[in-house]
């Protein structure tokens, strides 16, 4: 075992829960009842495929009581994966009927369920369709919205963040990725919140939940538009959105992510190094 892996650990426990997650002021925490209509509200194409095979997180073991450090990596990673194949597997069909839509939009054939699946999807990821209907401009920004974001980023992320799962709100709260809220109790307060500061951790129903909410802040929070500008430039120019080397690439777009900055990106960077062989393998039910 590396000294460097016992360092990276004990500096997750360290920082855990110090995100910018919330990174918008006016952003609430999505509650369940919120997510389960927005759910109904996108409807996805049941005859789409996708390489993700993906299915949801149930209660997470006792990562505490793990003392062994690589039996710990990996059951943390195999934990997540399948709930993070879930997510992209979701994202993933939606982008298949959007581009199905933008070919319709171009060649004129736009039906009334292309339209209503737009306006829906648009509501989603916060890209509103106006009242004159799509436009290439849309289709712009939705496309750099509605895409995958690579296994290895959401597990180092998930890693750092709730200190493999050790973490305050981790346990009690289900937060895997430091998301925040700014309502009165809609999480935990932070020990250490400076005074002044109102935001608390929010609380999730469920794992799962808390995944969902990191894949829909990435690819909606304005904080993070660098991330998608990398990964839609990579998709231009056929790159891989899904390996290592993406995970590291994307990587670079979340200086916003902390208030550490660039070192919290350097850490990240650094995980992935050291972690990779954990992902860079078929998960166990495919």
């Amino acid at each position: 075992m590396r000294k460097s892996e016992l360092i990276a650990i004990a500096a997750a426990g360290v920082i855990a829960g110090c995100s910018f997650y919330g990174y918008e002021q006016n952003r609430v925490a999505e509650t369940r009842l919120e997510e389960e209509e927005r759910r109904k509200q996108v409807q996805i194409d049941a005859g789409s495929q996708s390489q993700f095979e993906g299915e949801s997180v149930g209660k997470a073991p006792d990562f505490a009581s793990i003392t062994d450090v690589k039996q710990k990596k990996k059951a943390f990673f195999d934990y997540l994966r399948p709930g993070i194949a879930l997510e992209n597997q979701r994202i993933t069909k939606e982008r298949q009927r959007l581009e199905a839509i933008e070919r319709s939009y171009e060649n004129q054939t736009l039906t009334d369920s292309d339209k209503s699946y737009a306006t829906r999807l648009g509501k989603l990821y916060n890209v509103e369709v106006t009242v004159d209907g799509v436009n290439e401009q849309w289709f712009n920004k939705m496309l750099h919205r509605v895409d995958v974001i690579p296994e290895g980023l959401v597990l180092v992320q998930g890693a750092n963040e709730s200190a493999w799962g050790t973490s305050r709100f981790a346990t009690q709260a289900n937060n895997y990725f430091g998301q925040w809220c700014y309502s009165a109790g809609c999480g935990l307060v932070p020990l250490q919140r400076s005074d002044g500061m109102t935001h608390e951790v929010a609380k999730f129903s469920s794992v799962q939940q808390s995944i969902h909410g990191y894949f829909m802040n990435v690819n909606r929070n304005r904080a993070y538009e660098d991330l998608r500008e990398i990964r839609y430039q990579r998709h231009l120019n056929g790159d891989s959105l899904t390996d290592t080397d993406a995970a590291t690439a994307l990587s670079n777009g979340l200086l916003r992510y902390s208030e550490r900055g660039e070192a919290y990106v350097n850490d990240l960077q650094s995980m992935i190094r050291h972690n990779r062989q954990y992902w860079d393998q078929p998960l166990a039910n495919q």
